[in-house]
């Protein structure tokens, strides 16, 4: 006898995309100033000093970019005192990330699929460490592999049952991806993709997340080689695959040694920043906007 996958869910819900995205939008009226820093970091005509204006309105925000700069990722630990310094040393891409973090609820970790950020923040170190190696930059590298489950969390936040299902029954990404497809017509970063596209980011943060599963496609690579380097750090007995494989032969194995080990040192400080953890150097009365 074949026993389904997921016994406990009699029929997949009706997955409607556009009102998933619309119900992001109602979470704007929630977060506003994180809304308006979606809309406006991608303007050409935004300035530093502007968009650190808006971010001071929204202090747990703010914390959270200016921990970020602070942090040894950037390498400017204790000497980023301003949100306009803050806003400079991380750029706008990230701030605008930070934003949708925020807007999706993305840091209300009682709404995400388990391990959501131990597995986010290994992909993005993994994606901002590899990135020189397939002519990417690291900071918009690590705002794709920071973005990269935003899909996983809605599709969770909308269905919860039937994914925590998915995750129970598969215990690969791209596993995932293909039951994700059975059961709602659209895999989770496809449907980062299309939140993307629809907030304006550029197609470098799009663009992989469609490529990922075509083992030929080069635009891939990169996400491909951060979702392994997460698997084999948050993924219990799991079976590694070629590196050289998934990066149409850009990586080989001892590529990987020390890209593992700065996930490792630098993954819990990256989600303090993401979080908004609180840390001594985070008193708001301290900062020049």
């Amino acid at each position: 006898m074949t026993v389904s996958p997921f016994p406990e869910v009699v029929a997949a819900p009706v997955f409607d995309i556009e009102k998933v995205l619309a119900s992001i939008d109602t979470m704007a009226a929630q977060r506003p100033v994180a809304a308006q820093i979606v809309s406006v970091a991608n303007s050409d005509d935004t300035s530093a000093k502007a968009l650190s204006r808006i971010l001071a309105s929204d202090v747990a925000l703010a914390s959270r970019v200016m921990k970020l700069a602070n942090s040894a990722y950037f390498g400017m630990r204790g000497r980023v005192t301003s949100l306009q310094f803050a806003v400079t040393v991380v750029g706008f891409t990230t701030v605008r990330t930070m934003a949708t973090v925020a807007l999706t609820n993305l840091d209300d970790e009682s709404r995400l699929p388990e391990n959501f950020w131990d597995v986010t923040t290994s992909l993005a170190l993994a994606a901002s460490t590899l990135a020189p190696r397939f002519g990417e930059r690291p900071q918009d590298s690590l705002c794709l592999g920071l973005l990269a489950q935003m899909g996983a969390a809605l599709l969770h936040h909308n269905d919860p049952a039937g994914y925590e299902a998915i995750l129970d029954a598969e215990p690969t990404y791209r596993g995932r991806r293909t039951a994700e497809t059975r059961r709602y017509g659209i895999n989770s970063l496809r449907l980062t993709a299309v939140a993307l596209e629809q907030w304006g980011f550029p197609t470098t943060l799009t663009t992989p997340l469609k490529e990922i599963d075509d083992y030929r496609a080069i635009d891939g690579a990169l996400l491909r080689a951060a979702f392994e380097v997460a698997s084999r750090l948050c993924t219990e007995d799991y079976e590694e695959v070629p590196i050289s494989r998934l990066t149409c032969g850009k990586l080989v194995e001892d590529d990987l040694v020390p890209v593992l080990d700065q996930v490792r040192a630098d993954a819990a400080e990256l989600r303090r920043a993401m979080l908004g953890e609180p840390s001594p150097e985070d008193d708001p009365d301290d900062w020049i906007v």
